[in-house]
């Protein structure tokens, strides 16, 4: 099988895949996790039985001095009464193309026959290159990374399916991907857990998206998110106190504000969304607008964040994204450690307070006039 393949593709349907015999084998892309389960999916195809794997399938630390030729060798070896195929991996191969790329250009157009492949995992691998035209055209190039454009959530709620054996609700996939974004390790492990706590006859009902939160992150990652919904909803000394717990927890004041800046960035979001004129985009009313810039489209997740928007205001809410540079070249500079760094972060929840702006802009009360004693 000559070309190209997705890794989310192969993964979410591996009975649907078929290998081919290619001689050369390239996992280019950034994503750890789609790297683990090819390897892992390659190796039970190559090698069946895990008796053979100890001889049939070994791999090379490409960031090492590494000789090519002990790679190419290990790969032409014919075994002689084994049925496994066997294979020489080399994993962060990017320095081992450039030394043997003439030699790994050959294997890719020469057909494999009774001999091993070889695998190799680079961080890319640009189409422009003689090596990217001799893989499309007999070799296999497989894609591990995630497209910007990929359908995460439909691609969680299939690898659901088929590694856990759970079914998600469409929205259940949406709120994990906004608390763990892309991270696919972390969001496996949720899943991992979930299907746990999930009994064998509820296992083809939806899970809701509220069960998400009791098994995705660790307690910190909890308790960060409960602070950004308190502070955001008005709750300063909730927020207060949960953010106390993490910083005294030795969480990383950065870290805390890169996870507030993804929740209150779609609120700005849908703020500067509204503030649109009727006719230049505006969306019908703020549900829209929360669905638009990016909020969980289901009950619970847009009532917080619909909560959270009145309680700031437009003014306010188009103001955050000001408010976290501010804070972001402060925690980088001046505030980088300590009860500055504390201080930095505890200043952003009292602009985000009700009270904070309150009375500004009004005029105040004239002092009442008489006669004086």
């Amino acid at each position: 099988m000559a070309g190209s393949a997705s890794a989310l593709d192969i993964l979410v349907a591996p009975d649907d895949w078929q290998l081919g015999e290619p001689s050369l084998v390239v996992l280019h892309g950034d994503e750890p996790f789609l790297v683990l389960h090819l390897l892992d999916l390659l190796r039970t195809r190559l090698c069946p039985d895990e008796a053979d794997r100890s001889w049939a399938w070994r791999e090379f630390d490409g960031a090492e001095e590494l000789d090519p030729r002990d790679v190419f060798d290990e790969a032409a070896t014919i075994p002689m009464f084994a049925t496994a195929t066997r294979a020489a991996v080399v994993r962060q191969a990017d320095s081992f193309v450039t030394a043997a790329r003439e030699r790994l250009e050959t294997i890719a157009t020469t057909p494999r026959g009774h001999r091993g492949l070889v695998i190799l995992e680079v961080k890319s691998l640009p189409s422009n290159t003689r090596l990217a035209k001799a893989v499309a055209k007999q070799g296999l190039a497989i894609e591990a990374s995630i497209p910007p454009k990929a359908d995460l959530g439909g691609w969680i709620r299939k690898w659901a399916v088929s590694k856990h054996g759970i079914t998600l609700a469409a929205a259940t996939a949406q709120r994990l991907l906004e608390r763990l974004g892309g991270n696919l390790g972390q969001i496996d492990q949720a899943l991992a857990r979930l299907a746990a706590a999930t009994a064998p006859g509820a296992r083809k009902t939806a899970i809701p998206p509220e069960a998400v939160d009791d098994f995705v992150g660790s307690p910190q990652e909890r308790t960060a998110w409960g602070m950004v919904d308190a502070a955001a909803g008005g709750d300063t000394p909730r927020a207060l106190r949960e953010l106390s717990d993490l910083l005294d927890g030795g969480e990383n004041p950065i870290g805390i504000a890169a996870q507030m800046a993804s929740v209150l960035r779609r609120l700005s979001t849908a703020a500067r969304l509204l503030a649109l004129p009727a006719n230049g985009g505006r969306p019908a009313g703020v549900e829209q607008a929360l669905r638009e810039a990016g909020v969980a489209a289901w009950p619970k997740a847009l009532a917080q964040a619909k909560e959270s928007l009145a309680q700031l205001g437009p003014r306010r809410a188009r103001r955050l994204p000001v408010w976290l540079l501010d804070l972001d070249l402060a925690l980088k500079g001046e505030a980088s450690r300590g009860l500055r760094a504390r201080l930095a972060l505890e200043r952003l929840f009292c602009k985000m307070a009700r009270g904070d702006d309150a009375g500004r802009g009004r005029p105040r009360p004239s002092r009442p006039t008489g006669d004086r004693s």
